[in-house]
């Protein structure tokens, strides 16, 4: 059996684009990763992400269209998000239902949503816009273009000025957000507030803690989060939105919370190694392994094979918070 010899493999891991696209690839899944780790943190299982996600990047996009304007856009993704969680919470809270049939019922409207909407509103599949540095010709519109830090030349580093220092703004986003999280959930009072109604709910009410609304203020602003991440895939990614576009990154950032045990820097180490699946099957999709062609429809169940096999082996026992997925009523707590 022929396999990748040391070139292939050293020419593959070599290549800055890999490197710099697995950043990338692993953006969207944190942002909504962190809102998951705030969501369930609080004691509320969010699988919503999903169809949170896809609102944000069809409604991102739209609006972007329609004023012209990147920033209202991006708005516009993360308050869709926020909507789509409100009635997640609505139901997973007030009404104490499953949060797990509450929660795929979420991402089945907003697949079934954003596919009416797209055919209904422009008769098609996708939308499309003009790529930078492309010029865009009338009812075109330039998305989010890539920044270069030139500041004392850290993008002329060699390999690592292209992986850090030339990405898209969203990316330095994500890593800020990312350090917000931990800090907002491990060094401030409301982060402590928010991991105790997930422990202890009846606990934290005994002791003046609403936990209702601290649950409602997570699983929205884990919504938020998710949003912007489909504001990420459609206006800094596929410069576009194509029906179902999120394709499973909704889970996939679920399960990178699960691999880094309700945390945000295991979550985000986790979405970096789904990340690297994502963009090792890009490039190996021009590599010849002898007289074998690797097959890219096999490729791109990469980053899933990956989520499996991080999942069933690697991680040990998960233990989420003692209160994750069990509703509350504080009229029981008395």
């Amino acid at each position: 059996m022929n396999w990748l010899t040391t070139t292939q493999l050293w020419t593959i891991l070599s290549d800055p684009n890999l490197w710099s696209g697995t950043l990338r690839e692993a953006t969207p899944l944190a942002l909504a990763a962190m809102g998951g780790v705030i969501s369930e943190r609080s004691g509320v299982v969010n699988i919503a992400m999903e169809g949170m996600m896809l609102t944000g990047a069809f409604f991102g996009f739209v609006f972007t269209l329609l004023f012209s304007n990147v920033a209202v856009g991006l708005l516009a993704a993360i308050v869709t998000g926020g909507i789509m969680a409100s009635f997640h919470a609505f139901a997973a809270i007030r009404l104490r239902a499953d949060q797990i049939v509450v929660g795929m019922a979420v991402n089945l409207v907003a697949l079934g949503l954003t596919s009416f909407l797209l055919f209904q509103k422009y008769s098609s599949n996708s939308l499309t816009t003009c790529l930078p540095p492309t010029p865009c010709t009338k009812g075109q519109l330039r998305t989010i273009p890539d920044w270069t830090v030139s500041v004392f030349h850290l993008d002329q580093i060699p390999a690592l000025g292209s992986v850090l220092f030339q990405q898209n703004p969203l990316v330095y986003l994500m890593l800020l957000i990312v350090v917000l999280t931990h800090f907002l959930l491990f060094r401030t009072t409301l982060g402590l507030r928010i991991r105790a109604v997930g422990e202890h709910p009846r606990a934290a009410d005994t002791a003046g803690i609403n936990v209702q609304r601290l649950r409602y203020l997570s699983v929205i602003l884990s919504g938020m989060l998710s949003g912007l991440a489909g504001g990420y895939l459609s206006l800094a990614v596929a410069y576009g939105f194509s029906d179902n576009m999120t394709a499973g990154r909704g889970f996939i950032a679920l399960a990178a919370m699960i691999f880094g045990k309700w945390t945000p820097f295991g979550a985000f180490g986790a979405c970096l190694l789904f990340g690297f699946g994502s963009q090792l099957g890009y490039s190996l999709q021009n590599v010849v392994i002898g007289s074998f062609q690797v097959s890219p429809n096999l490729i791109s169940t990469l980053p899933y094979v990956v989520t499996i096999v991080a999942l069933a082996g690697f991680i040990g026992r998960a233990i989420p918070p003692a209160a994750d997925g069990l509703p509350y009523d504080p009229a029981e707590a008395g």
